[in-house]
This record gives C-alpha cells, structure tokens and sequence, in this order.
C-alpha cells in the first residue's frame, strides 16, 4: 500500500508539467455555439441545421488562421447530424448517428481522456461499429460533451471533471427522453475516463444499462453505490493496460488521487462481461467479443450477454 501511494505521488507530480505546458499554446478561433431550443421530435431538423451552420463557420474561420487539421475536422463535422457543436478550444461535439425521433433503442457514447475534435475519428469510428451492429431501430450518440483530461496528467487522476460533465450528461439524457420519447431504452456505454463521468451522473439517471468499458475505478466502492436503477456491467480486454493501474484512492495535495475498486471485481458487484483479448482502445473494434456483448445490452438482450 505504501509504494503504491508514493507511485501515485510522483505520477502527479510529473503530470502537472503537461498541461502547463500546453495552456500556453494558441487557441483556433471559432464561433460562439449556436443559440438553440432543447431539442425535441418537432425540432430535431432545426437543431442539426443551427449546429451544421456553426461548425462550417468555425471551419472557415479555423483555414483562414491556418489550422488546416482543424479546418477539416470542423468542415467533415458541418455535414452530420448535431446536437450540440462547440469549436472553441479542444472542442465538444454531440453527433447523433441514426434517425433519433423514431428509435427505441439509444446508446450513448461517453470518451475518455485525449478526445477532442482533433481525435474525433478514432472516437467516431467506435460508434459507427456499433451503430452497423445494432440496425435501424437504434440511434448512437457520439457525445464528446465534456473537455477530457490528457491522459499523462493530474486531472485524468482526479474526479474533477467528471464532476464538471456530469450536469451536461444529465442533460443530454434529458434531451434524448424529448426527442426519442420516455419508451426508448438508454444506455451508457463508458469508456475508460468516461467512466468516472458516467459515475459522477448515475444517481437517479433515466437510463436502464450503464457498461463500463477499461474503467479505473468509479469513485464508488460499489456498483450500488451509484444510486441507480441502471444495471451497471463492466469490462476490460485482456491486454488492457488499465488491469495495472492502482485501484485505490489517495489523499493527496488537498484532493483524492484514484477511484478505488476495480469495477471488474466481485467486490464491486457490477454484471461482468466478456470482452476478449482486445487492449484499451478495442472495445469497439468489428468482430470483437466486447463489441457483440455491448450490442446485446443496447438491445436489452441481457440473458444472451457472455461472462
């Protein structure tokens, strides 16, 4: 216990030096976001339309500043279905795959650390598996709606903002019950961080499954913990290097440091699934045993999910 607590000191006293040093880089100017209703079923079109315009203005404004990478980025995200867009900074995006109004099948998406819209691809292309898996009664949100901590940093040690994205994923289930109907089931799928922000908002969240994917730790001792009706599964791929991090928390510095039990412990009492021998950034990879598994929870086909 002791060299674990001083192996966790020393990590977050060498990450501090990261994101000093990236505050001094220059920001891509972008547009203010788009001043939109809540969506709903009647609105849906108004709302992808607002959030389109805006990310082709941030893309104009990113090519004229000289940012070709970003520039591209925003124009590739100007032609999808948004609920929300923000281009200043990292970025935050809301992209909903599918026809939302009518589906009765939602899952949710929630990153981890270094996502962005720089890194929205690789972000975006584990929702389109899982959209190609589920069929066309489904709906996938892509939600990059929080500013994720890099991941050699203090705040990817920390719950300090998950508990700053809580409120916003909140609000997007929310706005999902609007828009899809309060018959739809949700899901959260939560990928490593992402798991602590889905932790943060679990307390009487309007969702039935929340699967945590290569998590370390919730800030909960235990799945009960989180105070939801949700079924809450967990998983982490053989070759995922998360399986070595310390499942503690430490008083460190005036904060906690770690998110103590490991999710995939009986000790915690989530539903464990399989999820093969894929590494942290596999859980969505087609053909995977993690991806038919989490595909099966989204349809409520609990019975047939594998251990």
């Amino acid at each position: 216990m002791r060299w674990r607590r001083s192996a966790l000191a020393v990590l977050v006293a060498c990450a501090v030096a990261v994101p000093l040093a990236g505050a001094a880089r220059p920001q891509v100017p972008a547009p203010s976001p788009a001043v939109v209703a809540g969506p709903s079923a009647a609105n849906l079109d108004a709302v992808y339309a607002a959030n389109r315009a805006n990310a082709e203005e941030a893309a104009r404004m990113a090519a004229e500043y000289g940012d070709r990478r970003r520039a591209g980025a925003d124009r590739a995200l100007a032609g999808r279905q948004l609920l929300d867009f923000d281009g200043r900074g990292a970025g935050l995006v809301t992209e909903v795959l599918g026809d939302l109004a009518h589906a009765d099948r939602v899952a949710v998406l929630v990153p981890g650390s270094d996502t962005g819209i720089d890194t929205y691809g690789r972000f975006r292309a584990a929702a389109l598996a899982l959209h190609e898996r589920l069929g066309t009664r489904a709906a996938v949100v892509a939600w990059l709606g929080y500013e994720t901590p890099a991941t050699v940093s203090a705040t990817a040690a920390t719950t300090d903002r998950a508990e700053e994205a809580a409120p916003e994923l909140r609000r997007l289930v929310g706005d999902l019950r609007d828009v899809a109907g309060p018959g739809a089931r949700i899901s959260l799928l939560c990928h490593s961080y992402g798991s602590v922000v889905c932790a943060e908002a679990a307390d009487g969240l309007d969702v039935d499954d929340i699967a945590l994917l290569g998590s370390p730790g919730t800030g909960s001792d235990t799945a009960a913990g989180l105070r939801t009706r949700a079924r809450i599964w967990a998983a982490r791929g053989a070759d995922d290097w998360v399986g070595n991090v310390p499942h503690l928390s430490v008083g460190l510095l005036g904060t906690t440091v770690g998110f103590g039990t490991d999710p995939v412990s009986p000790a915690f009492g989530a539903r464990v699934f399989a999820a093969g021998d894929g590494g942290h950034s596999d859980y969505f990879d087609p053909g995977s045993t993690s991806l038919a598994n989490l595909t099966r929870i989204v349809l409520g086909e609990t019975r047939a999910v594998t251990s």
